[in-house]
């Protein structure tokens, strides 16, 4: 197969499927919490409907059947049948439907073989966050898409894929209703800086600000408010301010060096219950800032880390809340762990360096 690959440059219409008409998916995917994250980003965009879920490839199979659904979002590490042999089935049962395939993978030997089935579009599932929407997109019109996260795909976009020694991008953004932002800080000094330049302008806007940080970061952002004439001890008080440790937050949701979904959704969830107290009015909303992921990397659990991103940016797509997180990366992390750093990017709406 001699096809170029990479994702289409052309502008594309949300909801604009074959014929102008609605767009009928069906989402396959063995992992509940990434099926529920596909399903939440796409309901709300016009033209599409998701007309049904499946766990497995045979019963992927039996619902592309059944349903003859538009578009299939197919992941390939399926039990039971894996998505490479169920999309062979697919394809006979229900020639019409494209497929995109969704999936960990990002081998270009894996692309290809995909593709070479007919399949119409390859997302690797660390740039979901920012790909799916154009993904499915440009499938149901009809083109093909490349994820910018396959292994040696050339033609991609560079928004964050660089060398090892290349510093962060400047700025990134990415067409999304969430506010999930990471920044990356040269130092100490400026990451102090930044995180309490949030939380003022989160407290002067009358919102309430959650803050997970270590004790020496949370004694910096005292001070600095304080310094800045904002009465911190008051707006803890009101609980306009809530100030937690991370090793603590951590040790609330982390189960044998990785974090729990079930706990961490539960954790955050009275957390935000909490701060949406300390809100008055209609204007204000939650903002959060934290050192969570960038602690778990910086121990060396980069997978742990890039998965807390995740499961934030879950929350930061189902809840009004304004997030931001913040890096200083060490020698070893810029020289030798680009591929975390890219797979941490792909989970934000916005990059930033500082």
């Amino acid at each position: 197969m001699d096809k170029k690959l990479g994702p289409t440059s052309e502008p594309i219409l949300a909801g604009e499927g074959r014929a102008g008409r609605i767009v009928r998916l069906l989402v396959v995917d063995d992992y509940e919490p990434f099926r529920r994250f596909t399903r939440s980003t796409l309901e709300g965009i016009s033209g599409f409907q998701i007309v049904g879920e499946a766990a497995d490839g045979l019963e992927a199979v039996r619902k592309a059947e059944e349903l003859q659904p538009d578009l299939i979002v197919l992941d390939i590490g399926l039990p039971l049948l894996n998505g490479i042999a169920a999309a062979r089935k697919i394809r006979k049962l229900c020639p019409e439907s494209k497929i995109l395939f969704l999936s960990q993978e990002s081998s270009a030997d894996v692309v290809r073989e995909a593709l070479s089935l007919g399949a119409m579009g390859y997302l690797v599932k660390t740039h979901a966050g920012s790909e799916l929407l154009a993904a499915v997109q440009a499938v149901s019109q009809g083109k093909q898409f490349v994820s910018r996260g396959v292994s040696g795909n050339d033609n991609t976009s560079r928004a964050c894929v660089r060398n090892q020694a290349s510093p962060p991008p400047a700025t990134r953004t990415v067409a999304t209703d969430r506010n999930h932002a990471v920044k990356f800080y040269s130092d100490d000094a400026s990451f102090v800086i930044g995180f309490a330049r949030f939380i003022e302008i989160a407290l002067n806007a009358g919102n309430t600000v959650i803050v997970v940080a270590t004790e020496s970061h949370r004694n910096s952002f005292f001070q600095r408010l304080q310094a800045r004439g904002l009465n911190i001890g008051a707006a803890i008080e009101q609980g306009n301010y809530i100030p937690l440790d991370v090793t603590d937050t951590l040790s609330s949701f982390m189960v044998n060096d990785f974090p729990d979904t079930a706990r961490f959704l539960k954790v955050v969830g009275n957390l935000i219950a909490a701060a949406s107290k300390g809100l008055n009015g209609e204007r204000p909303r939650i903002a959060a800032c934290g050192e969570c992921a960038p602690v778990l990397w910086a121990d060396g659990k980069p997978n742990a880390a890039v998965r807390v991103e995740h499961l934030w940016d879950e929350i930061a797509r189902t809840c009004d809340i304004d997030i931001l997180c913040g890096y200083v990366l060490n020698g070893f992390q810029r020289a030798h762990e680009s591929n975390v750093y890219e797979k941490i990017c792909a989970e934000h709406s916005l990059v930033c360096s500082q």
